[in-house]
């Protein structure tokens, strides 16, 4: 799909493709299609690779659709068996069907969000072809996963970074980019739940088949890909410290395929199997019922960064588990603890007591700016219209 639209002016409109491969990125991505999708002198592209095209994991490619967006490219994405080399060659495919994508769709600009195996794939490709990468939620750090190494290759990779806090930016400069390439805009996340329109709670229990009356869990765990534990046990144990609190009711979303993550679907089935009525797994509960679902839950459990960037403003406590996410900046309502049965009980605890319940009520988030979307649509219009020369690396003082 590679027809060119005509500015007002009479120019071509300069062709701008996202490119996406998770439920979540997508969620955060779709908001940025959309206001740049207004511009009169702007030709928005949809790529997806990776999960959105696997059945198993929700083929999220349904919910880019049911926004209103067409797919311009789908790039398969096989990753077959476990371990790292099966996702090395996963990044291979990836990598090659994004080089046909580009050379069809011939964007004047791509962009990537945050710091996921494949968007590095893509990300390699769009620079040895010259397309200019757009980069969103970098400067950011991660201990416990691979994912922190992978996020700084993409910065080196873009020469547009869109930062969500005034230390990633700096940190982002001090890797050598040019300051007036960074910019500190906030997380579209955070925007994303100050705007959009949520569903009530009888039209989500409608949708989901589940009684959201309260104390209500949100769990999404994800291997940390860095550390020595199995990922199984580590989550069987995070389950069963949710056991340690039976009034406790629990949504389980599927994890990433990250290295690690096909030992955890298992036991999110069988957990749940065992406890109908109390525990729902969901492969994918999209943007809008996720954030729905928020406004109801006491508390987020496991390592998703979701838990450290967009959930201390729906004013939930979150229990952020293990190493994964060590290194982020957070708010007062986050809550680290140690893997393990006990340390997940006690901080679950913590997280349902009125002290904690007071702290996330006042919605303290330091990713949180009122003007995000407008600060990204105005950078990324302001680039494509003036796409400058090729980027120099930027030393700092001594």
């Amino acid at each position: 799909m590679n027809t060119d639209t005509t500015a007002p002016d009479g120019a071509r409109a300069r062709r701008l493709c996202f490119a996406t491969s998770t439920r979540a990125d997508w969620g955060l991505l779709s908001p940025v299609a959309r206001a740049m999708r207004e511009l009169p002198d702007v030709q928005v592209q949809i790529l997806a690779t990776n999960m959105h095209l696997m059945p198993g994991l929700g083929r999220s490619a349904d919910e880019i659709r049911a926004d209103g967006f067409a797919i311009d490219a789908e790039v398969p994405m096989a990753v077959e068996g476990e371990g790292a080399a099966a996702r090395v060659r996963g990044m291979a495919q990836c990598m090659a069907g994004t080089a046909d994508a580009l050379e069809r769709l011939r964007p004047d600009a791509l962009v990537v969000l945050g710091d996921r195996y494949e968007m590095l794939a893509v990300a390699s490709a769009a620079a040895v072809m010259r397309v200019p990468v757009i980069h969103i939620a970098g400067g950011e750090v991660s201990q416990g996963a691979v994912d922190d190494d992978l996020r700084h290759a993409i910065t080196k990779l873009s020469a547009l970074h869109l930062t969500a806090t005034e230390p990633y930016r700096r940190r982002v400069v001090q890797m050598g980019e040019q300051p007036d390439r960074v910019l500190d805009t906030g997380a579209i996340g955070v925007w994303n739940i100050l705007h959009r329109p949520l569903m009530s709670r009888d039209a989500l229990e409608a949708s989901l088949g589940f009684s959201l009356e309260p104390p209500l869990a949100v769990v999404t765990y994800h291997p940390a890909t860095l550390a020595d534990e199995s990922p199984a046990q580590c989550f069987a144990d995070l389950l069963a410290a949710l056991d340690d609190h039976p009034r406790l009711r629990v949504i389980i979303t599927y994890p990433n395929n990250d290295t690690g993550s096909d030992g955890l679907i298992p036991l999110i089935e069988s957990y749940a199997a065992a406890r109908p009525g109390r525990v729902l797994a969901v492969p994918s509960l999209g943007a809008t019922r996720y954030l729905s679902v928020l406004q109801y839950a006491q508390v987020v459990v496991g390592n998703s960064s979701s838990g450290i960037v967009e959930v201390p403003s729906t004013g939930t406590v979150t229990v952020d588990v293990g190493p994964r996410q060590q290194g982020r900046l957070c708010g007062p309502s986050v809550l680290h603890c140690a893997e393990g049965r006990e340390a997940v009980s006690a901080a679950i605890a913590r997280a349902l007591g009125p002290e904690m319940q007071a702290v996330a009520a006042r919605r303290e988030n330091p990713y949180a700016r009122p003007d995000t979307l407008g600060i990204m649509t105005d950078a990324i219009a302001r680039f494509l219209r003036h796409t400058p020369p090729h980027k120099h690396f930027h030393d700092l003082p001594c």
